[in-house]
């Protein structure tokens, strides 16, 4: 008879297997095959809005993945793994010295003494970074010492929109090995509150962080709610802390009938009309598009309009500002409204059997054996971020409900 653990580990194999060919079956089905790890272009599939069945596959993958290795290597293996992963550095030299910006220009190679040359760094360590980084794809070796970009270390190019994402967070390591210093400062440990100072930006800085809440998009894919809520039945969205407002550029053109109110701060409502007139200018002639400034912590929002969406502004709050922005936006709300919060959603174990993430949808239900949330470690990765900016966190679905307390009825938020 198979041992419990063995059959275990053959489930773990069967997901793996299984999930490989699903996503695999949605890049053939763009009829441009599987990408190479190897390859220095992208995938049409790379920046397509609705990649949720990619995604749904890759989160399987991945978590089975790394559970199957946790179970069959040694422990000694496994932690000294968890400790010592110094991709983050060479990625910000990467970064820094825009070496996959040099390589785009030279999609056949580039031998390190000229790459050297080109960005003023020791080419013996230029190329000992860039080897760290080809074992996990990201740049290859065409022949010794000549390094070329592929799909990944694209990414990584300074007018990407998820490079400045990445770029942005070059600060983080400095917090993270500071982070038992913080559990056991008094005042720190129990104070919930942001920095104030993180918001204030000059120009320069501010169109950077814009873009990267972009790429920020992109990562977490939220595109896809452009295909997935039914906005034939809606006439009205406002983007409540809407960023430049790009993300809502192709729901505009998916969905001519939709009035469309961009809400932010003046000075980055201005980025906001800026994009809209370089990739939209069309959506402005027929006055569907407007723009309107707005303090979220003080102001209401523009009232009585048929959805209030709030991508990625309730996880950058601690609760009582939270329930302020909520309360501000209940009040703008007519009978009929919906507010949309746009999260991630922390699972967790033992938590009470109503309070799972999209109750209505087995999609948030790992399969047996693999770990909660699927084995994926992004939404706590994204806790943690909020944890080392901000001294925030993300929310489980049960959070949510506390700050907004929301009843049974779906998208519906009560006075708080």
């Amino acid at each position: 008879m198979t041992e419990p653990n063995e059959l275990k580990v053959e489930a773990l194999l069967d997901i793996i297997n299984s999930s490989a060919r699903k996503a695999m079956a949605e890049y053939k089905n763009t009829e441009h095959g599987v990408p190479s790890v190897d390859s220095g272009t992208f995938h049409p599939l790379d920046f397509a809005t609705d990649t949720l069945a990619l995604r749904k596959a890759i989160r399987l993958l991945e978590g089975a993945c790394e559970q199957l290795n946790t179970i069959l290597a040694p422990p000694q293996h496994t932690v000294y793994n968890l400790v010592n992963n110094h991709t983050s550095a060479c990625i910000d030299v990467v970064m820094q010295s825009r070496i996959a910006d040099v390589l785009d220009k030279h999609p056949e190679g580039l031998s390190v003494d000229v790459l050297a040359d080109a960005v003023n760094l020791d080419k013996t360590k230029i190329a000992r970074v860039l080897r760290v980084l080809t074992l996990r794809g990201c740049f290859k070796e065409v022949k010794q010492d000549v390094f070329a970009n592929t799909r990944l270390s694209l990414m990584l190019k300074a007018t990407n929109d998820v490079g400045c994402y990445i770029k942005i967070q070059r600060e983080l390591p400095q917090y993270a090995a500071v982070l038992y210093e913080t559990m056991v400062d008094q005042e720190f440990a129990r104070n919930e509150g942001k920095k104030d100072s993180f918001w204030e930006m000059d120009d320069e800085a501010r169109d950077v962080f814009q873009k990267s809440m972009m790429g920020y998009t992109e990562i977490l894919s939220f595109s896809t709610v452009l295909h997935y809520y039914p906005w034939d039945n809606v006439s009205s969205v406002v983007d409540v802390g809407s960023g430049t407002g790009a993300m809502f550029i192709p729901l505009a053109k998916m969905f001519p009938h939709l009035r469309i109110t961009n809400q932010e701060l003046p000075e980055t409502l201005k980025l906001s009309i800026n994009t809209w007139e370089k990739n939209a200018p069309e959506m402005l002639l027929d006055g569907r598009i407007e723009f309107v400034p707005l303090n979220f912590l003080e102001e209401l929002p523009v009232v009585g309009k048929d959805i209030y969406y709030l991508r990625s502004i309730i996880h950058n709050w601690p609760d009582e500002e939270s329930r302020v922005i909520l309360r501000n936006v209940r009040k703008a709300m007519g009978p009929n409204s919906r507010v949309l919060i746009h999260e991630c959603v922390l699972l967790r174990a033992f938590e009470e059997p109503d309070v799972g993430a999209n109750e209505s949808s087995k999609d948030h239900k790992a399969p047996e054996p693999t770990l909660l949330n699927f084995g994926s470690h992004l939404t706590h990765k994204m806790d943690m971020i909020m944890w080392f900016l901000f001294n925030g966190k993300e929310r489980t679905l049960k959070e949510y409900k506390a700050i907004g307390q929301v009843p049974s009825m779906p998208g519906y938020i009560d006075d708080v």
